[in-house]
């Protein structure tokens, strides 16, 4: 069929045509934020979810949905190797320019333009990569101490009072919130709990791979009551059904129930994978309804394009000590598996892999979800480990 009419949008972070089976967490952030605008309490969110389940999505629809509403917002992705005070500068320097909403700042917003401008001057030196400026005379005293989690309450505080002052709220959106450095993102916490506490309309939504529990209990003992951890997972059959005939419905064209089946059990019911698979369904077809034979085509083009993409990017990024990790891995199957029995796939002593299994999960390859327990965090990341490694001693 006309790839120009294609319906289909893979790609990371690239909204679907039907965002199906989501709408009860997007109702969730609504009420929480709309309660913050009202000066009521509410926790901030923090999703946590496999690669490919739609958790960028669903920050990006959630940020835009509160920008529609008057919530003041700032975007941040978390990638490694960046401090968090080197991504908040930018992004909250240019969302509070536009809660002035280009008028001249009053009171409250420019006394948070001068946190900030003391927040990054007094970081630069801690945090090298820290490289955008605040053009306002920073406030001696205010969040320039030096010390990050100090003076992130003031800064926070701040913009909270600016916020107020519009009569509205402020929200962070954070992606990939699990690579932000322990002492930091225990900063970050210590920051929303003063928030919390002195009622300041300030809240956080933000996303992760399932170890960002475990990291943000690490990070602060109460984060488990200060935050609504909220799973995101592979969609229902119902959802995922819609998500895949529905595009193709509105571009006037269906499936079979055979392709559906096919389709609906090669991805897992994954979002991302559903995209792909649909994509490629479509390109194939020579005309409606796509069936099975257009599906099973679909599959094998899928999953290559996938291998030199979507897994390639992840299998690039290990060593080779951490490629026979996960192999072994692969070699138990698609399920989470305790460490010894990956160990003695190797043939070597769960201590000595231990340091290995480490740098995985700091690397967001894999996570543990129970104690003893491993699993990859990409969907499918087994059978692409024994494509690209037949053997595990290749």
């Amino acid at each position: 069929m006309d790839p120009r009419k294609n319906p289909y949008t893979p790609g990371a972070g690239a909204k679907p045509p039907d965002l199906t089976g989501r709408d009860d967490i997007i109702e969730r952030i609504s009420i929480a934020l709309d309660r913050l605008r009202a000066g009521r309490s509410s926790r901030s969110v923090v999703l946590y979810g496999l690669r490919g389940v739609g958790k960028t999505v669903l920050l990006n629809t959630m940020r835009r949905d509160a920008e529609a509403r008057g919530v003041a917002t700032a975007m941040i992705e978390a990638p490694e190797g960046r401090s968090l005070p080197a991504l908040l500068v930018p992004t909250l320097r240019a969302a509070l320019l536009k809660l002035s909403h280009g008028e001249a700042l009053r009171d409250k917003l420019k006394r948070s333009m001068q946190a900030l401008a003391g927040f990054a001057k007094a970081l630069k030196v801690k945090y090298g990569d820290i490289e955008v400026g605040v053009e306002f005379p920073a406030e001696p005293g205010l969040a320039d101490s030096g010390d990050l989690e100090f003076d992130l309450v003031d800064l926070f505080a701040a913009v909270g009072a600016a916020a107020a002052e519009r009569k509205t709220a402020f929200a962070f959106f954070i992606d990939e919130l699990q690579y932000v450095e322990k002492r930091q993102l225990a900063a970050l916490i210590s920051a929303l709990h003063r928030s919390g506490q002195d009622n300041a309309p300030v809240t956080m939504v933000a996303a992760g791979l399932p170890q960002l529990l475990g990291r943000t209990g690490d990070a602060k003992s109460y984060a488990e009551r200060l935050f609504e951890f909220v799973e995101i997972g592979r969609l229902d059959e119902a959802a995922a059904r819609a998500a895949l005939a529905g595009p193709a419905e509105a571009a006037g064209a269906s499936y079979t129930d055979e392709a559906l089946a096919a389709i609906l059990r090669d991805t897992g019911r994954y979002p991302y994978f559903l995209q792909e698979w649909g994509k490629h369904a479509w390109d194939v077809a020579l005309k409606s309804p796509i069936d099975a034979k257009d599906a099973t085509t679909a599959s094998k083009l899928s999953i290559a394009e996938l291998d030199e993409s979507f897994f390639r990017v992840r299998f690039d990024r290990v060593t080779p000590n951490e490629r026979r990790y996960l192999r072994a891995m692969a070699e138990l199957g698609p399920g989470a598996h305790r460490s010894g029995d990956i160990a003695q796939a190797l043939g070597r002593p769960v201590t000595s892999v231990a340091p290995t299994r480490t740098a995985l999960i700091r690397k967001g390859m894999i996570y543990s979800g129970a104690h003893g327990d491993t699993a990859f965090t990409a969907p499918l990341f087994d059978g692409f480990m024994k494509r690209v490694m037949p053997t595990l001693n290749s």
